[in-house]
């Protein structure tokens, strides 16, 4: 008999087939109000679980999962998950490092190009039909080349970033992170330093951290108040990692130049939300791993570690394995 796995995003047909031939699946497209009872109850069979970091499974609902021996996420980040409850009851939550790092590093620099150059607001005014001279200086953007990147988080994504600007752009790498980067200190020639140094001497700063207690909400007003004028801020973490009403103000009192965001304190992002009425402020719908490869080699990577992990092997891409105990 196939152990069963609630599976509450659709995946590729060839996917979906892989995961049928080791599972009983049982599908749900997403998690809501009219589907709840169906949902509750397949939870409460399942042994395994697969789905996105769109729809959350808080402590509540996963007490109800009494079979539950694995979680396996579309995704890198884990915040719709209570890790160390999980880990109480020892069940591994796998997710997709590795998959994504380079894609949503290009978007990351995407953000950093669009910002500095004034991308959207400039190719709207063009698409509005007010573009009737040559622009002046008012509408003039700034350089990317040569100036100094602070990377909040040097983990994968933050190196991949780290490569494209000081490789492709002559860019000088600073970063602040928990422990020393060894790999882009050498290779990108990376300056260590803690973050209010960080924040006060770089061109641009783009947060790469994961979302936790401790990061949640860490760039607030006090850390927009140190940096430069006319700096510019990028987010490609998690919303909560900002206080979006202290980045918004910034904005508005033009304490910094512009902002790229591609992830929210709220998602989707209100459209009565003040960050919409900026023309400073570059908004992406959560893209940074969203191209036709890429997603497909997330979702192929999850399957692989839901087959893995129900093995029992949970080696690779295990978000808590330090928190598990071993069972030998």
């Amino acid at each position: 008999m196939k152990p069963k796995v609630l599976l509450y995003k659709p995946l590729p047909d060839d996917e979906r087939q892989r995961l049928a031939t080791h599972f009983d699946i049982m599908e749900f497209d997403g998690f809501h109000r009219d589907n709840e009872i169906e949902f509750l109850a397949a939870l409460r069979e399942a042994e395994g679980i697969i789905g996105g970091s769109g729809i959350k499974l808080p402590t509540e609902r996963l007490e109800q999962a009494i079979k539950l021996k694995v979680a396996s996420t579309i995704s890198v980040g884990t915040d719709q998950y209570d890790l160390d409850y999980l880990a109480s009851r020892n069940i591994p939550v796998m997710h997709t490092p590795g998959v994504l790092n380079e894609t949503t590093a290009d978007t990351l620099f995407t953000l950093i190009m669009c910002t500095a150059r004034r991308a959207l607001e400039l190719s709207n005014m063009v698409k509005e039909g007010r573009w009737k001279h040559t622009i002046g200086p008012e509408l003039y953007g700034t350089d990317v080349h040569g100036k100094t990147l602070g990377i909040i988080g040097m983990g994968r994504i933050g190196q991949a970033l780290a490569k494209r600007a000081h490789l492709g752009f002559d860019m000088k790498i600073q970063y602040a992170n928990r422990r020393r980067n060894l790999q882009a200190e050498q290779d990108y020639k990376a300056q260590y330093m803690d973050i209010d140094s960080l924040l006060a001497s770089s061109d641009f700063v783009c947060v790469m951290t994961p979302l936790t207690a401790e990061t949640a909400g860490m760039i607030g007003e006090k850390e927009f108040a140190l940096m430069k004028p006319d700096s510019i801020f990028i987010n490609g973490s998690r919303g909560k990692v900002i206080d979006e009403s202290a980045l918004i103000k910034a904005l508005q009192t033009k304490q910094i130049r512009a902002a790229g965001l591609d992830v929210f304190q709220q998602e989707p992002l209100p459209a009565d939300s003040p960050l919409c009425q900026l023309d400073n402020a570059v908004l992406f719908p959560h893209i940074g791993s969203a191209t036709l490869e890429t997603r497909h080699n997330m979702v192929v990577c999850a399957v692989d570690n839901l087959i893995r992990a129900m093995s029992g092997d949970y080696s690779q891409n295990c978000a808590n394995g330090h928190l598990l105990k071993s069972e030998d």
